[in-house]
């Protein structure tokens, strides 16, 4: 049985004919009996990928917003008590205080293994030495004329976390979210989070909330959730600013509340895309896709190749890393849905079609990735080489791993210090420079 890969696992986002010559492409491998898609028609591809890019866009949004609608409106009316009544009906828990005990934060870190302990420190290290690099400056300009012109930049006086649960727990999502915020100094940090069948919240998520200093956690999930941060209730105050992932309910209450509140993003199901030549390895391959796979069964995980070799051998490493897998059902689904390969004529039509596509990750296993990385354009995040799993982009390498999905990175990037601050203009004129510019 060929070696597993899940070391690279996260477990715990017009064009034509001619934009695409077909030159050298082996007509022949238009077809596989693999689970994952195989095209080598550019054109297919693109209609393909459009496809891929609109899978959120089902007939039950509209079933969706209308439940998310009656939500908002009941915990608006209702506050603590319409979340409690909806903690009971969606996640069976009858909740008798909202609000997470402190010290259930504390005991959570002490029970943690020393493991978890040593990543979480670890990650919370990285991400914060590389977000402290993104606090903007001020600009301070004097005019020709004496005025002084500016942008001030300040936080916003609350943010409120949201931190999925259900399938899996997510401690990373609360470092990539309470960091940034902390970073750019914010006063008061909320997190909510969906508590568990026993009524409490993951350990390993309070865990990561002891090591990133939030003290105001709320076990609630979902678009109550989302309503509690945006109109506030008796327990849980109105914040400025929302942050975080969550399912299609969760992020049509935040694409409603906008407005009202800032969103960090309208973050759909996750994606990769990888762009492989010949030297890459179809193991390696297989594993950072189905790194994402795994996620959602809405999840994307689609290959670029050059290489005829990998067009066969990754459908094979597929297949056997999913034997045991310990996701198999949902990353079985999320690959016969919305898994694709390509066979491309070369990397430059590869790095195109990626572009077309604006993926959430985009991973280079190529002999030149930092090169090859020059010409993409549109890209949550560039994982370059194969030392470099989008895994590990996940959790600690610095980052922001909350990144636009769904083709939004054309005009979206990750969630930053920024999400969590707001600019300011300064204009300030004396009387000579208001009689030479005439105003």
């Amino acid at each position: 049985m060929p070696q597993k890969f899940w070391g690279r696992r996260s477990t715990n986002e017009d064009l034509n004919s001619t934009a695409f010559p077909t030159r050298g492409l082996a007509s022949e491998i238009a077809s596989t009996d693999a689970m994952m898609q195989l095209l080598n028609d550019p054109v297919a591809a693109v209609d393909r990928l459009r496809q891929i890019e609109a899978r959120t866009h089902s007939s039950g949004v509209a079933e969706a917003q209308a439940t998310v609608d009656a939500i908002l409106g009941a915990v608006k009316e209702r506050g603590d008590a319409a979340l409690k009544d909806y903690t009971k009906r969606f996640d069976g828990v009858q909740l008798d205080t909202l609000r997470v005990d402190p010290a259930a934060v504390e005991a959570a870190w002490q029970s943690a293994p020393l493991a978890l302990r040593d990543a979480l420190q670890l990650a919370h290290r990285r991400i914060s030495a590389f977000h402290r690099e993104q606090l903007p400056k001020d600009i301070e300009l004097k005019g020709p004329h004496g005025e002084r012109l500016g942008r001030r930049w300040r936080p916003v006086n609350k943010a409120g976390l949201y931190v999925p649960g259900g399938r899996a727990a997510y401690p990373s999502t609360v470092l990539m979210n309470a960091i940034p915020a902390q970073v750019a100094g914010v006063k008061q940090v909320v997190m909510v989070t969906p508590p568990g069948p026993d009524g409490q919240v993951n350990p390993a998520v309070l865990a990561a909330a002891h090591v990133a200093g939030v003290e105001e956690i709320y076990s609630v999930g979902g678009a109550q959730a989302v309503a509690a941060l945006a109109f506030g209730t008796e327990s849980i105050p109105a914040v400025d600013v929302i942050t975080g992932p969550g399912n299609l309910f969760v992020t049509l209450a935040k694409k409603s509340v906008y407005g009202r509140v800032g969103i960090d993003s309208l973050a759909g199901p996750s994606e990769v895309l990888v762009i492989a030549d010949d030297s890459a390895s179809a193991e390696l391959v297989a594993a950072d896709l189905l790194a994402q796979a795994e996620h959602d069964p809405l999840a994307a995980a689609i290959l670029l190749t050059t290489s005829p070799r990998l067009a066969q051998e990754v459908p094979e490493a597929i297949a056997a890393q999913l034997e045991d897998h310990p996701r198999r059902e949902v990353t079985e689904a999320s690959i016969r849905d919305w898994g694709l390969m390509v066979l491309c004529d070369s990397l430059e039509q590869a790095a195109q079609l990626s572009d077309r596509f604006a993926p959430e990750h985009l991973e280079l296993l190529v002999q030149e990735p930092a090169a090859l990385a020059e010409h993409i354009q549109q890209a949550g995040a560039i994982f370059m080489g194969q030392h470099t799993p989008e895994a590990a982009g996940d959790y600690l390498a610095g980052p922001n791993h909350t990144l636009p999905t769904s083709g939004t990175a054309r005009f979206a990037g990750a969630l930053s210090v920024e999400t969590f601050m707001r600019h300011t203009s300064l204009i300030n004129f004396n009387r000579q420079a208001l009689e030479a510019t005439g105003a």
